[in-house]
This record gives C-alpha cells, sequence and structure tokens, in this order.
C-alpha cells in the first residue's frame, strides 16, 4: 500500500494563509483550551548549547481530543543575527488525528512569528488599560518588530516607540514601520525614553540581564514579556516582581520552571507562586487581571506548544481547503 503523502508548507505560503485577527483568535482558543481542560501541554524541553547562548527546544501539545498531535522542534541562536541569519528555526509536525501518521511539516519560524505577537494582543487586550495609545518596544529583531505591527493593527495606537542598543537598528527599523504602518514611530535614544508614558511595554530580547527598571513605568502600564524564553533569560528584574499589582504567565508550571524573571523573583522571594495568574484564567474569568486603571500588570510568555497547535490547525485547515503547499512522500 502507498503511504500518505505529507503536505509541506513553506513561510510564503503559510504567510499568505494567514491574517492577523484569525491567529489572535485562535490564541485565545488555545488559552482558553489550556485553563478549561481541552487542551493537552506536554513540559517543555529546552538543551543548552555552546557558550554563544544558543537553546534548542522541543514543544509538544493537542489542541483537543479531536485534532492531531502537534510537535515543534527548533534553535534559538542569538548569534546568528551578526551573520544576517534569523535567530530562531523551527519545523513543526502535525500527526493524524486518528492514525497517528504524519499529516503535515511547516516552516517553524513562520508559525513561531505569527503567533508570538497575536498572542501578546490576547493579553493587551485582556489586561491593558482602556485608552493605552502609547506601545514601546524594547527590542528591533523579528519578535520586536512582529509585535509594533500587531498592536498598531489591534489597539488605537497613536505612536509606537522603538529601542534597541544599536542606534542604527532602531532608526532604520523605526523608519520602515513607520512608512508600512501609517502610524507616528519613533526611534528612542534610551529604554527609559522609549517607556516614559506608555502604556504599553513590550520586551522583545534574548537579554540574560533585565532591560526595563520599575521606576522607568507609570501606574497603569502593562509590561508584555515575549524573549525571557529560559531560565537563564532575564529581561525584567525583582523590582518589576515586586511593583507590579498582578503577575500572569502564558501556563503557570511552565513559567515556574523556565520563564527566567519567575524562576528568579519566585527564589529571591520577591514573588509568590500564589500571586501568579494564567491568561487563561483571566480569560475564562476565574481570575481577576487588572482591577483599576493604576494597576502595573506583567505579563510574561516563555512560548507554549498549545499556541503552535491552534496555529497550525488553521494554517493546515486553510491549505487544504485551498490546495496550497507541496506533497511529499517519506
Amino acid at each position: 500500500m502507498k503511504p500518505p503523502s505529507i503536505l509541506v508548507l513553506g513561510r510564503q505560503e503559510i504567510d499568505s494563509l494567514l491574517d492577523l485577527e484569525s491567529v489572535v483568535e485562535s490564541q485565545r482558543a488555545a488559552f482558553v483550551g489550556l485553563a478549561d481542560g481541552t487542551a493537552q501541554l506536554a513540559p517543555r524541553v529546552l538543551l543548552s548549547g555552546p557558550a554563544d547562548g544558543s537553546v534548542a527546544f522541543s514543544y509538544t501539545a493537542r489542541l483537543s481530543a479531536e485534532t492531531g498531535p502537534v510537535c515543534k522542534f527548533g534553535s534559538v541562536n542569538p548569534a546568528n543575527r551578526i551573520a544576517g541569519l534569523p535567530s530562531v528555526s523551527a519545523l513543526i509536525l502535525v500527526l493524524d488525528a486518528k492514525t497517528g501518521r504524519p499529516r503535515s511539516m511547516l516552516d517553524g519560524e513562520a508559525i513561531t512569528t505569527a503567533r508570538t505577537p497575536a498572542a501578546s494582543v490576547v493579553a493587551a487586550l485582556a489586561l491593558a488599560r482602556p485608552g493605552s495609545h502609547i506601545v514601546a518596544v524594547l527590542g528591533c529583531g523579528t519578535q520586536g518588530r512582529a509585535h509594533a505591527r500587531a498592536l498598531a493593527h489591534s489597539l488605537p495606537v497613536a505612536e509606537v516607540r522603538m529601542w534597541s542598543p544599536r542606534p542604527e537598528e532602531r532608526e532604520r527599523v523605526a523608519a520602515e514601520l513607520a512608512s508600512e504602518l501609517g502610524t507616528k514611530v519613533i526611534a528612542a535614544g534610551t529604554a527609559s525614553d522609549a517607556v516614559g508614558g506608555a502604556g504599553i511595554v513590550v520586551t522583545a530580547t534574548t537579554s540574560s540581564e533585565p532591560v526595563l527598571r520599575a521606576d522607568w513605568i507609570e501606574a497603569g502600564t502593562t509590561v508584555l514579556g515575549v524573549g525571557s524564553f529560559a531560565p537563564d533569560r532575564r529581561e525584567v528584574g525583582d523590582d518589576l516582581m515586586r511593583r507590579a499589582d498582578a503577575v500572569v504567565v502564558d501556563h503557570l508550571d511552565t513559567a515556574l520552571a523556565q520563564a527566567g524573571p519567575i524562576v528568579h523573583a519566585v527564589s529571591s522571594g520577591a514573588l509568590t507562586a500564589q500571586r501568579i495568574i494564567s491568561l487563561g484564567e483571566v480569560l475564562t474569568g476565574s481570575r481577576p487581571g487588572r482591577a483599576s486603571d493604576r494597576d502595573i500588570i506583567f505579563y510574561n510568555s516563555v512560548g507554549l506548544g498549545i499556541q503552535d497547535a491552534a496555529a497550525a490547525r488553521l494554517v493546515l485547515d486553510r491549505a487544504e481547503a485551498r490546495g496550497l503547499g507541496t506533497r511529499i512522500q517519506l
């Protein structure tokens, strides 16, 4: 018997199949599924690499009993930027829900680039103070740019401030985004200049040392941390953990084990596990997020396999319906 074929989808095909609104809804469904027990999420695997800070990872999840398991295997290599290469590389494998046979292989970088800022939009809509018109983004890499685009399209943003420790990079990225978005985008000279008065602050770096100080931000600010995906990455410090009125994470067990700011703050006593809220709990109404307009909220995302499963399902359903992709035999 001839084995079933596998559908292979590359970056351009995936990009053509996705729109921000649909990806946002897929991410909302993923977090709600975690909260209500519908979704299944295996522990993340992280394998440290050489001294250049590279980390290999494996995420496995199932959106529901009726959908196929999804696994993403890839690596984060910060030094790639020097060579002009993406810092994140990954492949996603989707198995058939009934037979368990490989069904599709997708460009994991494209899925990650789409689902990460979409999840941050979900968090911002649930946690940010109404009237947050200024967004500051610390980090001008792939995710920094993607977050600026996603938030500017999804919220009533009047101004975006981009910061990077490299002046030429922040100037170039700010100019490109201003032309693309039709929104005021400025290159901030310092990180503190970027975040002052901003209602939403995004940290999208791979820094092992805090790039944001709590005394730089004002009451009512929501901080979305997306770069601290491992215990040794720590974009924000204990000062923000102490000052935050609510600390929200994408998944409690994963954050306690692998989110650098959370791991450090719990270890130092700056934060207790009991204070931490999952985004799914906020979305389902089982626990509150923001209690007042003056609350400072910190949201930490390490990135979860269930997010990949939700986005991959959206892509695969649309690709098969439109006849896109390349079929191969193993």
